[in-house]
């Protein structure tokens, strides 16, 4: 009986590790023994957006003027990252926006108080201070600027 009870519990392991891995069993941020693929992924996992943001977006439509955006993100209490904005721009006014990271994927989202909302996708450089992004403007229900997209580039001070 006590062999029994002795082969289902490592069965039971077994089937843990196979199907968590042991990244479970080690710790989310042990590095695997791969070599440089290991270091890059800490590297990529060690690199964060918070901080002073600022740089300069224009739209593909030729009716829109470039604009300018600064953005201070922060974790808050309980780990995200949010950030307040200042912007010059005729469709959007300072607001907030909610970072989200994985690898050198970058999202920031958000909007300001009369309803129009802004999602800007990108990626962080190697050096961890440029941004290049991609941006969307969904516009308030007051019409003043229904829909705007293009790019740019956002420097960390």
């Amino acid at each position: 009986m006590k062999s029994k009870a002795s082969l289902f519990h490592w069965l039971f392991l077994f089937l843990v590790m196979s199907v968590v891995g042991k990244q479970c069993l080690y710790g989310a941020n042990a590095p695997d023994q791969t070599g440089s693929a290991a270091s890059n992924n800490v590297s990529q996992q060690a690199r964060d957006v918070s901080g002073v943001w600022s740089g300069t977006f224009q739209s593909r439509q030729t009716s829109f003027a470039p604009f300018t955006l600064t953005v201070a993100i922060r974790r808050d209490v309980s780990g995200a990252l949010v950030g307040t904005t200042s912007v010059s721009a005729d469709c959007m006014k300072d607001g907030t926006i909610h970072a989200s990271m994985a690898g050198s994927n970058v999202v920031l989202a958000g909007g300001d108080e009369e309803g129009n909302h802004i999602t800007f996708e990108g990626s962080l450089d190697q050096s961890g201070t440029v941004l290049n992004l991609k941006y969307v403007l969904n516009g308030s229900a007051s019409a003043r600027c229904e829909s705007d997209d293009g790019a740019g580039t956002m420097v960390k001070r």
